[in-house]
């Protein structure tokens, strides 16, 4: 371990212990600090901050699509790949502060391989058990670090269950062609298989101290953490409105269909919208026809004063958000995670 400086974040006037080792992101989460990242290889900005005092700092790898030269130059800086070499304080740009303060501490453990089920053509649902240690806590939506067996690479999938005492994770996972943890679930996992795992991360949480309405946008494996959330509410026993819009090509695409439907009874106000962008004839579609961001402009006059949770791979992410703000969410109140993939790269559909 190399030494150890002291990290400031405002404006909330929270301090941290960083080893020089240890990314400021990776330092947070292990002591229960929450901060608003997404990727965690400093490509997608979520963690962008402005460096106000101290300048000895050092990086692993990024984009400088996510941090220009310029950007950087300013004091900008990516927390999920810098390392403080000395005492620092960091200006927060994207922050909240009911989610910094609620953060859980990240644990290590190793998952015992339950079940691993087709839910589409090219979707798993799989299902692993915790053998040690007893308990990773997470909060619905968040998601969890694989280790691909045989490698040191390790894949992010979210959480499509809620937090319960038996240790059970359920994942939605998509399955890419020549893809290094795709591979490993398509031919090779066996029930029983052992796994290291790590978490929870993200901070794709339902916003508790909110009352507002809500909006989900999901495509492809985005059904994981939006699932999870909309299980957490009717468990509790949560009355915001709900819609929730999912995007697929064609009938085979569409997964957890009937638990959406039975959702529809239980949670008060809640409507589920899938729609196929390229119905073939065979599937008698009857539903909402077109990208999902197109039918989110139909389906809506307006959405003032709504919170936005939108899932799924970049182009659906950043296709949506756009639509989102013109029909009058406020873009803070618009909260994602973009699905990074080493594979094929996905469409706005989210196939």
């Amino acid at each position: 371990m190399g030494e150890k400086h002291v990290v400031r974040f405002e404006p909330v006037g929270i301090e941290i212990e960083v080893d020089e080792d240890q990314t400021i992101l990776r330092a947070a989460a292990e002591q229960g600090v929450q901060l608003m990242h997404g990727c965690k290889e400093g490509q997608c900005a979520a963690c962008k901050s402005f460096v106000l005092e101290g300048e000895d700092i050092e990086y692993d790898s990024y984009s400088t699509f996510a941090l220009p030269d310029y950007e950087k130059e300013e004091g900008q800086t990516l927390l999920c790949r810098a390392h403080a070499y000395e005492d620092l304080v960091i200006e927060l740009l994207n922050y909240d502060e009911e989610i910094i303060r609620s953060g859980l501490p990240l644990r290590r453990g190793i998952a015992e391989v339950v079940s691993n089920e087709p839910v589409t053509h090219d979707m798993r649902h799989l299902v692993v058990k915790l053998v040690e240690p007893e308990e990773i806590k997470f909060f619905p939506g968040q998601y969890m670090d694989f280790t691909v067996p045989g490698t040191n690479e390790t894949r992010s999938f979210s959480m499509a269950n809620t937090p319960n005492r038996d240790g059970h994770f359920e994942f939605v996972i998509k399955i890419y062609p020549d893809g290094l943890f795709s591979e490993y679930l398509a031919n090779r996992v066996q029930v029983g298989d052992r796994i290291d795992v790590e978490g929870p991360f993200g901070t794709f949480t339902l916003r508790e101290s909110r009352t507002s309405n809500l909006i989900f946008v999901g495509g492809g494996a985005g059904m994981a953490p939006i699932l999870g959330l909309l299980r957490s509410m009717a468990e509790r026993g949560v009355e915001r409105k709900a819609t929730f819009y999912y995007g697929a090509r064609g009938m085979r695409d569409l997964c957890f269909e009937k638990e959406l439907r039975a959702l529809e009874e239980r949670l008060p106000g809640f409507r589920y919208v899938p729609a196929l962008s390229e119905p073939s004839d065979g599937d008698a579609w009857v539903g909402e026809v077109g990208l999902i961001t197109e039918v989110v402009k139909r389906g809506e006059a307006g959405l003032e004063g709504m919170d936005a949770y939108v899932c799924g791979p970049p182009p659906m992410v950043e296709a949506a958000i756009p639509v989102l703000t013109s029909l009058g969410v406020r873009e803070q109140n618009i909260f994602y995670d973009k699905f990074t993939t080493t594979g094929e790269p996905e469409g706005e559909d989210g196939q």
